[in-house]
């Protein structure tokens, strides 16, 4: 059940202080992605001159990825998608053009997540701003998932990358490149607060593993409102037995609920997860009528808390949500509950609400 997980040499970060447009070149080439999708992305032309970076970000998980490693160094930092929003159908206001007029870097997930968002910054941007899909940079094609809410016939895989957390490390292992390209004089400090995120990271994914053996095999079943643990149910031998949004963002038919409630009877699943931020009257249905227990508070993408606390964060975010659906089919997460999560680098991103 093991993920491609290629890691990005930590050692390339001295060579591309000195030979910046070379490392760019790494980069393009380097990356987990095919060359067709890498193209330009996530290219450092040249450093920023005489200030920090001007960095934008996507959705909540992936800013505040982008904030722990960038630190305290004075670097402007803004989260562009609210909290809570479907990221998948967000049109940004116009507002937000002069935000990302003014960036270096715009980091996003990719993966067809953020499409209008994605559309507005090539609008937008300067010639130098490095555009940057962390997901398509990191997956391959040959590894992209697709499923009832991303059926291949779209041709938009399940972007959901940040929910894993060796994917979610090497999001943040592509943010220390590129920062430490724009930003050669605050490049140890990047890769300093790199690492204790990176520990933090590593902790997580020891404990959600060893949790998940608290499970037995059979009973590591999720069905959900919105497939987001698609790389998280691969990494951990987990089993995404549906989930009930389908890819047009509507309301499923009768016959796929009907074929939901079969599902859930005839394996025996132990409970159905919705989500805080999107209520499903069909998912308490489905539980009512099967008996399954109903947990409505799993998050997508809201961080918990507000700015400022201690856990909100995407490792806090990812500890809550193991946490919920580990107890919830019967597991022991005590080594989750067990961790300390909180915030270790300084996140002074500015998150939209």
């Amino acid at each position: 059940m093991q993920l491609h997980h290629k890691r990005l040499i930590g050692a390339c970060l001295v060579a591309c202080v000195a030979l910046l447009a070379g490392c760019a070149s790494d980069i393009a080439t380097d990356g987990g992605a095919d060359s067709e999708n890498s193209g330009q992305n996530c290219v450092v032309g040249a450093p920023v001159e005489g200030r920090a970076p001007r960095i934008v970000a996507t959705v909540a998980p992936i800013t505040s990825l982008v904030a722990q490693v960038a630190g305290d160094v004075g670097a402007d930092i803004v989260g562009l998608v609210p909290e809570g929003t479907n990221s998948h159908t967000f049109e940004p206001p116009p507002s937000a053009a002069a935000v990302l007029e003014q960036a270096d870097v715009v980091f996003m997930n990719g993966l067809v997540l953020e499409e209008p968002t994605k559309d507005l910054a090539q609008s937008n941007v300067s010639a130098a701003t490095v555009l940057c899909e962390l997901g398509t940079f990191v997956l391959p094609e040959s590894e992209w998932l697709y499923d009832f809410s991303f059926p291949k016939e779209g041709g938009k895989p399940n972007p959901h990358l940040w929910t894993n957390p060796p994917m979610a490390k090497q999001y943040a292992e592509v943010a220390l490149q590129v920062l430490s390209q724009l930003d050669p004089t605050n490049a140890a400090q990047y890769q300093s607060n790199f690492d204790v995120l990176a520990e933090q990271i590593d902790k997580l994914d020891t404990a959600m593993a060893e949790a998940t053996l608290t499970i037995a095999a059979d009973a590591r079943l999720l069905l959900t409102y919105h497939d987001a643990y698609a790389y998280f149910a691969k990494h951990y031998g987990w089993t995404v037995v549906g989930a009930i949004q389908p890819s047009s963002f509507d309301e499923p038919t009768p016959k796929d609920v009907a074929n939901l409630i079969t599902q859930v009877r005839e394996q025996q699943v132990r409970a159905i997860f919705g989500s805080e931020v999107f209520p499903s009257s069909i998912l308490e249905q489905i539980g009512a009528e099967t008996g399954t227990r109903y947990i409505d508070v799993l998050r997508d993408d809201d961080l918990p808390g507000v700015a400022g606390d201690d856990a909100h964060s995407w490792q806090g975010l990812m500890q809550f949500n193991f946490i919920t659906m580990i107890e919830a089919l019967g597991g022991d997460a005590s080594a989750l509950r067990a961790l300390n999560m909180n915030l270790l680098v300084a996140d002074s991103a500015r998150y939209t609400q």
